[in-house]
């Protein structure tokens, strides 16, 4: 008889063994303590011929946004198909899912799992994947509403209950809905300390709201916790150093860069992203950042496979070598991020609309500025920012283009800096208190106390 997992849905084992590795490996995903795969492992050999933990190890493979996982997590699915005979419907379901991701239509596999949520509610693995490619696409209404309609369906005693709940509270965040985050995040926090999403939706409430002293202890406060052993470390580090960017504290961010957002502490695309971030906004308050981007570059090695296969990626990859003056080469890649995402056969793709809307004219506008020409890369730039959800990301890592039009508007003409310039200005102050890096930014643009006041 197959055996069900902890809420209750069919599964295509027989293997308590078998079940209870999976149940390990998804906390894993939803934890990031450790990685699943050798959780996964223990599966597939208490049952070699039960497809779901194939197909969790391709998801798993294929969210890490890295194109040389591909082949790896193709031949996972492979060898899923192979025991599809195994599969209930909801593992079917999770298979398909899955086969869409792997060709790129992103949206499609959303749709699946939510299909598959009307119908399973309490299924751990569809909100956590569904959450991840809701990010990776900029779907700001799934991050909330997927999580609210399933979680009046949990049982609070349940293990997992703590970490659906950090999944709301993030998509109540980038829905603006900032008190209400809090809440649910603080809430989750209080049910099981050891939840790293719930400390980053709160931190990105205090992000938004520039609560930068109180963000930066709030993550000392659950430092212990996700600091070590927890691959989501490298992330809520690059927050800590947003809160310090914020206070214009250079001295705190170039530590926590050394120590945190370098060397062997960025292993993945995902990491590097973080990193190449905030050295960008770094390089635009006129540090010079060169030296930490070329080695960078070196770790990350961006190559032909790399281009065009993920929009908000590739971006990233090109202020890592604006960063440190290599102009030539980011033209290189521009042109090879926009063969890859824009070919024909590539229209499916979640990431052939990315790069059409936001990507490659993000990335035109960085190379005139990085040319250069400030009042150019503007006027690139302006009309991105009203589309630039399309191509994934938070309201925090997307800010990089505010913090680019900024810079660009200070040191753009005359013109520019009372129009643009003041514009932003004024958008920014309304938004959150004044801080040591909106200040900077006044004083760059030419707004002085009389018109602060």
């Amino acid at each position: 008889m197959n055996s069900p997992d902890l809420r209750g849905n069919v599964t295509g084992t027989s293997s308590t063994a078998a079940r209870d590795s999976v149940e390990r490996a998804l906390w894993r995903m939803m934890s990031f303590y450790d990685v699943p795969l050798p959780d996964l492992d223990a599966a597939i050999e208490s049952d070699d011929g039960w497809a779901l933990p194939h197909v969790m190890k391709a998801g798993f493979l294929l969210s890490l946004t890295e194109p040389a996982l591909v082949p790896e997590a193709a031949a996972h699915l492979d060898a899923a198909r192979a025991r599809e005979a195994s599969c209930t419907p909801r593992e079917r379901a999770h298979l398909e899912a899955t086969q869409q991701v792997l060709e790129g239509r992103w949206a499609a596999a959303c749709r699946t799992w939510d299909e598959l949520l009307v119908e399973h509610p309490r299924d751990a693995l569809a909100l956590q994947w569904a959450q991840l490619w809701d990010f990776y696409r900029g779907d700001t209404p799934g991050l909330r509403l997927r999580p609210a309609r399933a979680l009046p369906e949990w049982d609070e005693a349940d293990p997992l209950y703590a970490y659906v709940m950090a999944l709301y509270a993030f998509g109540l965040e980038e829905s603006n809905l900032y008190p209400q985050a809090e809440d649910v995040g603080r809430r989750a926090l209080q049910a099981n300390p050891r939840v790293p999403w719930a400390v980053h939706a709160v931190a990105h409430v205090m992000e938004m709201q520039g609560r930068f002293e109180e963000g930066a202890a709030w993550l000392n406060q659950h430092q212990v916790a996700w600091a070590e052993g927890n691959g989501f470390a490298c992330h809520l580090w690059w927050h800590k150093a947003l809160f310090r960017l914020e206070a214009l504290d250079i001295a705190g961010v170039l530590r926590l860069v050394d120590k945190h957002l370098s060397g062997d502490a960025v292993q993945i695309s995902l990491q590097r992203v973080d990193a190449a971030a905030l050295l960008w906004r770094m390089h635009l308050l006129g540090q010079d950042m060169s030296a930490a981007c070329r080695a960078l570059l070196e770790g990350w090695a961006p190559d032909d496979a790399h281009a065009g296969y993920y929009a908000f990626n590739d971006v990233h990859v090109l202020i890592a070598m604006l960063g440190c003056d290599e102009v030539t080469r980011g033209e290189a890649w521009l042109a090879r991020c926009a063969e890859r995402a824009m070919q024909p056969d590539d229209m499916r793709r979640a990431n052939h609309q990315m790069a059409r809307d936001v990507g490659l004219p993000l990335m035109r506008g960085l190379l005139a500025f990085a040319r250069g020409d400030r009042d150019g890369a503007a006027e690139a730039l302006y009309p991105v920012r009203a589309l630039a959800q399309r191509f994934g990301g938070s309201h925090a890592q997307r800010d990089l283009i505010d913090q680019t039009l900024l810079a660009a508007a200070a040191r753009g003409c005359e013109h520019t800096r009372a129009t643009l310039g003041r514009a932003l200005i004024n958008e920014r102050v309304l938004a959150k208190p004044v801080s040591p890096l909106t200040r900077h930014w006044q004083e760059m643009v030419g707004i002085g106390a009389r018109d602060r006041a």
